[in-house]
């Protein structure tokens, strides 16, 4: 293929918020959207602000040097105000360039964007890869689908783009245009992988399915194990972490991963996310004996009624058997609950702190239930009329975005903060140096001060 006179710099955009933050890992997405655009002879840049310790004007200098022909930003919801900042900064450095934004924010809220932010060009909808490739080949606009963009004063939106079936002919993802040496605050060097795109479940407070689409769509095993073995002897990976939104939904393919990783000998310790339904005994038993460390089950609430409305079809009996097996395997249990969604009650909140408290996983995320552009739950807070913030910088499922008359939200964060506080207790130190988690194992040094880290990521959160 001949090489494309492009030059393209890709920018995760600095934290405005006072909270301090360091990433743990390096920004997957950008370093996919690297390697499809090296793959096709373009020249790439990456600037991860957060670990660079970058500002808006150190970016600003950093582009004014390079001079790209298109600048892409990312955008979370909290970060979306840097993100146009860096877009507008990105106009001054480089005011010939094509500046794009893409992930999930820019997503579903490109003609928001598109209004008010005239320093964005075009807004990447969705699965970016062969998108901005195309954009790279300064192919005309109207002919690239899933993208967003003005012509004439009006907003353009072109066909949804096909998702990518065969992940496998992706390229691994470009860490080479990252510092990777700065990621390692954990004392090991933890590493990303996905394995797997696309969400069948479509619960109303995620955005994965719309993202990703509701197929699932996965690596072969002997891909998979590949590239765990690439980061192991490229870039010295100490630990890796599954990113996939629920790396078990195909089991068989998990124990093809597990038994690919005992024969290889890769022995990495690895966490991962799933659900409680996908789960089995012997499948956990044999991520344990494949060194999985740590699953996190989204367990969202305690009571079936509420669990019901959040279409989890999970029921409470797989629920408790999944955290005994993982308990069993010797497999760090945490669990991720929702509070406060339409329709919770303080019973119904309660009887999903009692529920957490009785099963008792060896770390709790309580979250905030926050209404992100393109969910189903943000549509719903609308359509009842109750008051929303608008700061995006809260939009972290630390802190409470909406107002129910029925559940104030200052009741919400009350039961949350004295939850923890009996939670990371004396007690529940002891249990864990029971359990063999201080003794220096791939988390022990995130769990070992998991309190301590609580009280001042409470205190960061206002709660």
């Amino acid at each position: 293929m001949n090489a494309i006179k492009t030059k393209v710099a890709l920018i995760t955009p600095p934290v405005l918020a006072k909270v301090a933050h360091h990433p743990l890992f390096p920004p997957l997405g950008l370093a996919y959207m690297a390697a499809v655009l090296e793959q096709n002879g373009v020249e790439v840049k990456i600037i991860d602000s957060p670990v660079l310790d970058f500002d808006h004007q150190k970016i600003k200098a950093e582009l004014e040097a390079y001079q790209p022909t298109i600048v892409g930003v990312g955008s979370m919801t909290p970060t979306i105000e840097s993100a146009l900042k860096c877009a507008q900064i990105a106009k001054e450095a480089a005011p010939d360039a094509q500046v794009l934004m893409g992930g999930p924010h820019a997503t579903f809220a490109d003609t928001e964007i598109l209004t008010n932010e005239k320093a964005v060009d075009v807004i990447v909808r969705g699965e970016g890869e062969e998108t901005i490739v195309e954009l790279a080949k300064q192919t005309s606009l109207n002919d690239i689908k899933g993208i967003s963009f003005r012509k004439d004063n009006q907003i353009i939106k072109t066909a949804a783009r096909q998702f990518i079936q065969n992940l496998d002919a992706l390229p691994k993802p470009a860490y080479k245009y990252l510092p990777m040496k700065k990621y390692n605050i954990t004392g090991r060097n933890l590493l990303p992988i996905i394995s797997s795109r696309g969400c069948p479940f479509q619960c109303p407070f995620c955005v994965a399915t719309q993202m990703f689409g509701a197929q699932f769509r996965a690596r072969s095993p002997k891909n998979v194990l590949d590239e765990l073995e690439w980061l192991r002897d490229e870039y010295g990976a100490e630990g890796i972490a599954f990113q996939d939104d629920t790396l078990t939904f195909d089991k068989k393919r998990t124990v093809d991963i597990c038994d690919g990783i005992i024969e290889r000998k890769i022995n990495l310790p690895w966490g991962c996310g799933t659900r409680a339904d996908v789960v089995t005994k012997e499948v956990l038993d044999k991520m344990s004996k494949a060194h999985c460390n740590e699953t996190m089950f989204g367990v969202e609430s305690g009571c079936q009624r509420m669990r019901d409305v959040l279409k989890k079809r999970v029921s409470t009996e797989q629920i408790e058997k999944a955290i005994k097996w993982t308990k069993e395997a010797g497999i760090f249990v945490t669990v991720s609950v929702i509070l406060g969604y339409p329709g919770e009650t303080k019973e119904t909140l309660q009887e999903t702190l009692d529920f957490v408290r009785r099963v008792e996983p060896d770390d709790v995320w309580l979250c905030h239930a926050t209404p992100y552009p393109g969910t189903c739950l943000r549509e719903l807070v609308k359509s009842n009329g109750w008051k929303m913030s608008e700061n995006w910088e809260l939009y972290n499922t630390m802190n409470p975005i909406f107002e129910d008359p029925a559940l104030p939200a200052k009741e919400i964060a009350e039961m949350r903060k004295s939850f923890y506080n009996k939670f990371y207790s004396p007690k529940y130190v002891m249990r864990q140096a029971v359990k063999g988690y201080v003794r220096g194992n791939l988390y022990s040094k995130i769990m070992t001060r998991t309190a301590a880290n609580y009280m001042l990521w409470r205190a960061k959160a206002r709660l």
